[in-house]
């Protein structure tokens, strides 16, 4: 597919009903309105073109950006062109998922997400904490540095109810991610979950809650799936 063919195809997909439904998530102009699901019919098409991926996200038009985070190699990703991802990633579907899931799957991404977790931008330090999350979520845990782990879970316990909106939501599934994913820290996970407590996210006009850390990590027990990890963080 041309780049103009899968534009024509975003644009026939999108619909008002979803466009504002992403706009009061937080979304803004320019968007179509496409269903996730929906973009996936094209992912198979666009992956047989990196190029076209990489097109995709410097178009600025939220669907097509989404698209490129689920069709483009991670692997072949560079430092400065995930640098730029971050920087034009609008709202938090793109930053804390489309980004976020490439970076994780990246060469850079805990590089990336020592960094992003320290920037002052909202969009940019959600990023971070979802990129070292889902980093967490598909690595074994003898390749994780499980010191630097427990001193961010001790950070998130100290400061996240101080942070930034999209901040705090991030923060909270980074301890959901330690607790489900790496079992040798479930209890540190769930200490800082119970001194968390409650943790108040603005999501405007939507039916969206911020999951309770340590009733999600029991979940994930009780299902037998602690520790199990994921094949992959793009979805």
């Amino acid at each position: 597919m041309t780049y103009e063919e899968v534009m024509q195809q975003l644009e026939n997909m999108g619909t008002e009903q979803t466009k504002k439904t992403f706009l009061r998530h937080g979304a803004s102009e320019p968007l179509y309105g496409v269903k996730v699901g929906d973009l996936k019919k094209l992912v198979k098409a666009v992956k047989k073109d990196q190029a076209l991926a990489l097109e995709l996200y410097d178009s600025g038009i939220s669907d097509a950006m989404y698209l490129a985070g689920l069709t483009v190699n991670p692997k072949t990703m560079t430092k400065e062109r995930l640098l730029d991802w971050v920087r034009h990633a609008r709202w938090s579907m793109l930053s804390e998922y489309a980004v976020a899931g490439v970076a994780a799957e990246s060469p850079y991404a805990l590089e990336l997400a020592r960094e992003w977790i320290q920037a002052p931008e909202e969009t940019i330090a959600a990023c971070g904490w979802n990129t070292y999350a889902n980093y967490i979520s598909i690595t074994p845990d003898e390749r994780l540095d499980l010191d630097e782990i427990s001193r961010l879970l001790r950070q998130v316990a100290d400061t996240i109810h101080g942070e930034q909106n999209r901040v705090r939501y991030t923060m909270n599934s980074f301890v959901i991610a330690i607790g489900s994913y790496v079992t040798a820290l479930q209890d540190e996970a769930l200490e800082a979950a119970e001194r968390i407590g409650k943790v108040h996210v603005n999501v405007g006009q939507t039916a969206c809650k911020v999951p309770p850390a340590a009733e999600y990590i029991h979940k994930v027990e009780a299902a037998g799936k602690l520790g199990s990890k994921r094949k992959t963080c793009i979805c």
